[in-house]
């Protein structure tokens, strides 16, 4: 399949035409990266120097994993979890000056950063199912207006038309260091070699799926964030915008 058949593929997988010329109407930032690269943190402050929305697609299926664990699903199961991905609604809102998840009416923002949530979710991102029902659900988020979007197939997937596409990268032992001092004094924090281990398993199971896995889109703007500042990184990031 040459690479104009497969825009075209995921375009009618995941969306309509309607929604797709929407997408090209307004500023879209794609951020694509591995596990605790800076995209989030990253991703906020591009968003708040830019006065767009932020969405962190991992929250989607971290919202999965979480709403499947409260409800004592297995979610391993590739046909419960797309029929759970398929039935609850997600959208976004603002608190405090921060964006907020919605999940059926229920803010569960709070939730998706506890151990076994996130743990679930890299489970769960592995269903092509459960990907095709939240990529459907980023799209329609993403036509209310400019926004900053992360995750693992924004550019590749999700937002294949977005203004500008970027890719975080940095050693995984770079990355484990930012998540283990980010965490190390939270309730049921994980050692420094348990993270490390924790993210190989990650990049491997991102990498190495196969419906859309974790690399850089063609067209994207590879940065290496091992030595960098966050604030050099958003900078850089708004100097693209700037220049589209």
């Amino acid at each position: 399949m040459s690479a104009s058949e497969q825009h075209r593929y995921n375009q009618d997988k995941f969306t309509t035409l309607d929604q797709v010329k929407l997408l090209t109407d307004h500023l879209t930032i794609a951020i694509d990266g591995p596990v605790a690269s800076g995209k989030t943190t990253v991703g906020k402050l591009v968003a708040r120097q830019l006065g767009c929305r932020f969405l962190d697609t991992g929250w989607m299926y971290r919202a999965i994993s979480y709403v499947g664990l409260n409800r004592g699903l297995d979610i391993a199961d590739e046909g419960e979890m797309p029929r759970l991905a398929t039935s609850i609604t997600m959208r976004l809102t603002s608190s405090d000056g921060e964006d907020r998840l919605i999940v059926d009416d229920n803010d569960i923002t709070d939730y998706l950063r506890e151990p076994d949530v996130e743990r679930g979710a890299s489970t769960v991102a592995t269903i092509s199912g459960v990907r095709v029902a939240l990529v459907r659900q980023q799209r329609t988020i993403a036509t209310d207006g400019p926004i900053v979007m992360v995750g693992r197939d924004i550019g590749t997937v999700v937002l294949q038309d977005a203004k500008v596409k970027v890719y975080l990268n940095a050693t995984v032992e770079v990355r484990a260091r930012r998540r283990y001092e980010e965490r190390k004094n939270s309730l049921g924090s994980l050692s420094y070699d348990a993270v490390l281990k924790d993210l190989v398993q990650r990049d491997t199971m991102d990498t190495e799926r196969a419906d859309s896995p974790l690399r850089p889109a063609t067209d994207s703007v590879i940065m290496d964030t091992d030595g960098m500042e966050i604030s050099e990184v958003a900078r850089r990031i708004v100097e693209l915008v700037d220049n589209v």
